[in-house]
């Protein structure tokens, strides 16, 4: 294998792909997607919701009605229904207990990908303290690696021989917000997602306002998603996947 970041102990990799090959390697996994999974996911479970993560590819609304739970819909058509969905900011406390199946093109699939690894954390910028501390304290007891894989988004109209995966910078922002406390030696790429983080912290809230990803959010009317999700350290909650579903660490 010639694409390799060891020995290092922190890495970085994107996408299904690298939520693929850190599973395969049985490494400690952060998935972090920050417009919006991740942040939707530590929302939901920061006030007491549940949540089980689902490809988008297989039938979510079966699986919710075999789990007793509900499917979770777009965001557009929660709006008009008053019900929760990918939109962080639709969740509060009426929500407390409640079972809820979430897919999503990005995190969700990348948490499917990756599910059988020895803990899979949700990080964003949310709860990149809290998140790194949890897997600081994995790492101690399995001496695993860690990676981090920012999921980013997927193109649409692909034409063939075209790559799906289209970077996020949010993402890459979430995961160097993470690595900013991880411990542990970092690989290269750990070390320059890193860099561009501690470079981009004085406007981080600026930058995530004018991406792609946020300009597009904000065009469809979900202004205030943005704002929530490019809250740093907002939040204690960390969420880990046990038994096909998030529970607070």
């Amino acid at each position: 294998m010639w694409f390799d970041q060891s020995p290092n102990e922190c890495r970085v990799e994107w996408g299904r792909r690298g939520a693929m090959e850190a599973a395969e390697r049985g490494d400690i996994v952060i998935i972090v997607d920050v417009l919006s999974f991740s942040s939707t996911v530590i929302s939901a479970l920061g006030n007491g919701a549940i949540i089980y993560p689902f490809p988008p590819n297989l039938d979510g609304k079966e699986y919710a009605e075999k789990i007793g739970a509900e499917y979770l819909l777009g965001r557009a058509e929660a709006v008009r229904l008053g019900k929760p969905s990918l939109s962080p900011v639709s969740f509060n406390e009426q929500y407390n207990k409640k079972k809820y199946v979430l897919s999503s093109l990005n995190g969700a699939f990348c948490t499917w990908v990756a599910a059988k690894v020895p803990a899979l954390l949700i990080g964003s910028l949310l709860n990149a303290a809290a998140v790194a501390s949890a897997v600081n304290h994995f790492r101690k007891q399995t001496r695993a690696n860690i990676t981090i894989v920012p999921c980013g988004e997927q193109w649409n109209d692909v034409k063939n021989n075209e790559d799906t995966l289209r970077p996020a910078i949010e993402d890459y922002l979430g995961a160097g917000a993470i690595l900013n406390y991880l411990e542990g030696k970092k690989s290269s790429e750990a070390e320059i997602c890193l860099g561009t983080f501690q470079h981009a912290r004085p406007k981080l809230k600026e930058l995530i306002w004018e991406c792609g990803s946020g300009r597009e959010l904000r065009g469809r009317g979900f202004a205030d998603d943005v704002i929530h999700c490019s809250r740093l350290n907002a939040y204690q909650t960390v969420p880990i996947l046990k038994n096909d579903h998030f529970i607070n660490f």
